[in-house]
């Protein structure tokens, strides 16, 4: 079985277990490690940004927005629309409290605000967005513009 050597700070790893695993922080005592505690806690936050997995595709008719935002409910998420032609997506995941008998083995799951913008092509309707969520999965959908097909005329041949 491998194991992480202890090079790395000591801790111990089994490959084979993924909820076993560490993440090995080289700046682990430094001295200016500390220094981020001093941060707002919208910068140490950031993290949360990140969360917030979206998908972006264009069909014939629209472009659709997928984002996962599990156990959230749609009152937690904004979207807004703002001048330029940006989708903005953002909401804040509350993070769970703690009781004084509780005892934490593992916190995996973000909590904090994210937030995601999009640039739209011109060919956005920004005029009828529409927004949906269900089973944690916020779909956004933009119609596009329709273009318009060169119109073709028949030209008989004389002869």
């Amino acid at each position: 079985m491998a194991l992480i050597p202890s090079i790395f700070g000591g801790r111990r790893s089994n490959v084979f277990d993924p909820f076993s695993l560490d993440i090995w922080d080289p700046f682990e005592g430094c001295p200016f490690s500390s220094a981020l505690t001093s941060f707002p806690s919208s910068a140490r936050d950031a993290s949360a940004f990140a969360n917030a997995r979206i998908d972006w595709k264009e069909t014939p008719e629209a472009h659709v927005f997928k984002a996962d935002l599990p156990g959230l409910k749609k009152e937690e998420v904004k979207v807004e629309v703002e001048e330029g032609r940006v989708l903005q997506i953002s909401g804040e995941r509350s993070s769970e409290q703690e009781e004084k008998n509780d005892k934490w083995h593992r916190v995996e799951r973000s909590s904090g605000k994210f937030l995601r913008r999009f640039r739209l092509p011109e060919n956005a309707k920004m005029d009828q967005v529409s927004a949906s969520m269900e089973s944690g999965v916020l779909t956004v959908t933009v119609p596009k513009v329709e273009e318009k097909k060169p119109e073709v005329k028949a030209i008989e041949i004389s002869g």
